[in-house]
């Protein structure tokens, strides 16, 4: 009997020669680390050395998330991960009204330099690679990060690691913008231009998909919007006078990995031999390493139950192992208590453990691509590209991603998915273990880690005391230019750095965009 895949592909008992009938093996797959990169990007992948164990944490204070990053770089960990909390992420200050009630809570609060200089005391910025899951204010935070680097005596040619900056699917799926879309794009590439004159080895962007996939994406939607996303960064880069080559080396990409290893190895896979043929045929990249597409993968954070929490350890692992058998770069492993709450040392602790044993206990790290030429992983890599362009042309009759998001069409197309996934699982067609199916009668109790509330008050403490011992005229005078270069052309990270150097807030640095761009008011969906 025919099954469904996740993206309502059909997964058929038995494949044999029949599936890739007519099927050209040096177009499709090529050589590992060779054109169009279906094998994996390096020729060596994970024979020659694992990826990345990127552990993502932040929460409460600088000081106490600075403590946690502490334990993963001694538990092994080989690059940290920034989580902001939610009004670090909307531009606005720990003491702002808004912001009542979410400091902390779903990771650090960085309302200044005296934050960041805390969240990275003792590290040395230029010994570790540093992924900051960070979108609208980006530039803040990268200014901020190379400023304290700078304080430690260390180079920004030398400094390495990834901010989020993808806006886009944040009008798509998760809804942490600030500012309109064209704003935006200008702002990324102001980003582009001085990472490349300032910050080389920085990688400018993580186009993602996964905040889509949390949203209810199946994962051909979830490369086809968030491929459709890339090739919209790549023409605002274009148009502002930038050759293809000159950034695409930078571009990286975050994708999820559910329990359904099979399609999303075929996900990953297909997504390489997109891009890199876009890159190619559309943009004329002549740089091998603009057509690869290099990603950061999170296990499903949408998958794991409140109910039971411990089997989700079962599931991060069997989601993990699909990230390695699809060719990531780097990795995240969610911790089993995350349904609940932030996690543990203990659970953060398991959750590294998990990457450890995937990389060093089995046997999927000997050779490069161990699914290549199964005749059912070839056909659903093909199958899952096919359903992946047809949305992706849908959206170019839409006149592209920022036409097609004002429009409404991802959200929508995501959210109908997302009833459908709803349905299937109230209805019990969808098994999910210990929620519809092998419940327990009485869960065990559990005790979650909880962020003091007393951090809100503490924050606007230091942020009062920030403000009365800082030369006021120079910030002023800062913002005054920030603006002016908001007016203009000008690329508006010299300005900012020199507002954020002298003690302007992330809040009032984004106040002043505000000023200048306005703010973006979301459209009903298509």
């Amino acid at each position: 009997m025919t099954r469904e895949s996740e993206s309502g592909l059909p997964i058929e008992p038995v494949y044999g020669p029949e599936a890739l009938k007519d099927w050209d093996a040096e177009e499709r797959l090529g050589e590992p680390g060779g054109y169009p990169y279906t094998r994996g990007v390096y020729p060596s992948m994970y024979t020659g050395r694992p990826w990345t164990m990127r552990q993502y944490a932040g929460f409460g204070t600088a000081t106490e998330s600075n403590a946690r990053y502490q334990q993963l770089i001694a538990h092994g960990t080989m690059g940290l991960s920034v989580a902001f909390d939610l009004p670090t992420q909307m531009g606005h200050d720990s003491d702002a009204a808004i912001s009542h009630g979410e400091v902390g809570k779903v990771g650090v609060a960085i309302d200044s330099i005296e934050d960041m200089r805390l969240l990275f005391a003792g590290i040395p910025l230029d010994k570790v690679s540093t992924s900051m899951t960070i979108n609208a204010p980006a530039a803040l935070l990268l200014l901020l990060y190379q400023l304290v680097a700078e304080e430690q005596g260390v180079a920004a040619s030398e400094l390495t690691g990834t901010i989020q900056n993808d806006v886009l699917k944040e009008y798509i799926a998760r809804g942490t913008y600030i500012f309109p879309p064209k704003p935006s794009l200008r702002l990324i590439a102001d980003i582009f231009a001085y990472c490349k004159a300032e910050i080389p080895k920085w990688n400018t962007i993580s186009i993602s998909g996964y905040h889509m996939a949390e949203a209810g994406a199946s994962p051909a939607q979830e490369i086809a919007f968030t491929l459709a996303d890339g090739i919209q960064y790549v023409r605002t880069a274009i148009d502002a006078g930038m050759d293809v080559d000159d950034f695409g080396p930078r571009l990286s990409f975050f994708f999820v990995s559910r329990t359904t290893i099979l399609e999303e190895v075929a996900k990953f896979r297909a997504a390489r031999r997109i891009w890199a043929r876009v890159m190619r045929e559309e943009f004329g990249a002549k740089n091998p390493k603009s057509q690869m597409l290099r990603f950061h993968t999170q296990t499903a954070g949408v998958q794991l139950t409140a109910q039971q929490p411990e089997i989700n350890l079962v599931r991060v692992a069997v989601q993990g192992l699909a990230a390695v058998l699809g060719g990531t770069q780097s990795l995240h492993t969610n911790s089993f208590d995350e349904a609940i709450a932030l996690p543990t040392d203990k659970s953060a602790r398991l959750a590294l453990r998990t990457q450890q044993i995937l990389a060093y206990e089995t046997d999927v790290t000997a050779t490069v691509d161990p699914f290549a030429g199964s005749y059912v992983m070839e056909k659903m890599t093909d199958d899952v590209e096919v359903a992946a362009l047809e949305l992706m042309a849908r959206i170019e009759e839409l006149g592209g991603a920022v036409d097609a998001i004002e429009q409404g069409f991802q959200k929508g197309e995501i959210e109908r998915n997302a009833y459908r996934i709803a349905l299937e699982t109230d209805s019990g067609e969808r098994v999910v273990v210990g929620v519809n199916r092998y419940q327990l009668d009485e869960e065990e109790p559990y005790e979650p880690l909880r962020v003091d509330p007393a951090i809100e008050a503490q924050q606007a403490r230091r942020l009062a005391d920030l403000r009365a011992g800082r030369d006021q005229a120079a910030v002023d005078r800062a913002l005054t230019e920030l603006r002016a270069a908001a007016e203009g052309s000008g690329n508006v990270l010299y300005p900012m750095k020199d507002a954020l150097r002298a003690s302007a807030t992330v809040g009032e640095v984004c106040d002043a965009l505000r000023e200048v761009w306005g703010t973006y008011v979301p459209t009903d969906s298509f």
